[in-house]
């Protein structure tokens, strides 16, 4: 099996053709516990680093905004507020279980009127040409199998003016932080995972899955070379987290 056939699932090569499913079945797994373990993972402090994403994707009312990789509907609660009645908001995984949760929750906080629901894979968007004022990517971008053709095609998607907003983890730019965060993440977090979310294995994915992830420079220029202009990111946390911003001239 040549190199192109394959791919990273956090430190193991796989087919290329096989990572989607192995991903679906993490999610299926941790989908029950998920909005609990965000919360212990990082203190809570997921839920600022989101408001940020939302505050740099500029989203004002009436726009239509497209939430990949959604999961439990975080960030569309956020940007269903930013856009109002007037706009809308399209919540979209490739997992049907995180999916359903996030549809669930939204209509428990009564939020429904103008939020739409798709389960679809990030690298082959059904959505017209020119259709959405913002596409935003939060935790999700790592677990994608070819990251360059899921950025063309949030290129494609989006309107001329529009912005791509990237929300992931990232790599410290501090060594003592990344030594802590190493230890972290492959001793404390899949112990966690066992006893929240009856899941060691998939928590230690998680890590190294962020590991594995491009450093912040080299995912700006994956950026540019998709399309995107004026491209820039923002640590957040020491570079334990980025929000990446790009715009279709």
């Amino acid at each position: 099996m040549s190199n192109d056939d394959t791919t990273h699932f956090g430190f193991k090569q796989v087919a290329s053709e096989d990572k989607a499913h192995l991903v679906r079945g993490v999610f299926d797994s941790v989908a029950a516990q998920y909005d609990i373990m965000n919360d212990l993972m990082s203190l809570g402090i997921h839920r600022l680093w989101k408001r940020i994403a939302v505050q740099l994707s500029n989203v004002r009312k009436g726009e239509q905004v497209l939430d990949l990789a959604g999961g439990t509907g975080d960030l569309t609660a956020l940007f269903e507020k930013r856009v109002g009645k007037e706009g809308q908001v399209v919540l979209v995984d490739i997992n049907s279980e995180m999916l359903r949760k996030g549809r669930n929750r939204l209509i428990d906080k009564g939020l429904a009127g103008n939020i739409r629901y798709a389960q679809v894979n990030a690298e082959r968007l059904p959505f017209e040409d020119n259709s959405f004022d913002c596409v935003c990517i939060a935790f999700g971008l790592r677990n994608v199998t070819d990251k360059d053709a899921a950025l063309r095609s949030m290129h494609r998607v989006l309107k001329p003016g529009g912005r791509v907003i990237v929300l992931e983890f990232s790599h410290p730019t501090n060594k003592l932080t990344e030594k802590l965060y190493d230890l972290y993440s492959f001793t404390l977090l899949p112990k966690i995972g066992r006893i929240v979310a009856k899941d060691e294995d998939s928590y230690r994915y998680l890590a190294e899955s962020i590991r594995m992830h491009p450093k912040q420079n080299e995912l700006k220029k994956m950026m540019a070379n998709a399309g995107f202009e004026r491209c820039e990111y923002f640590n957040m946390t020491q570079g334990i987290v980025a929000v990446h911003r790009g715009y279709k001239i």
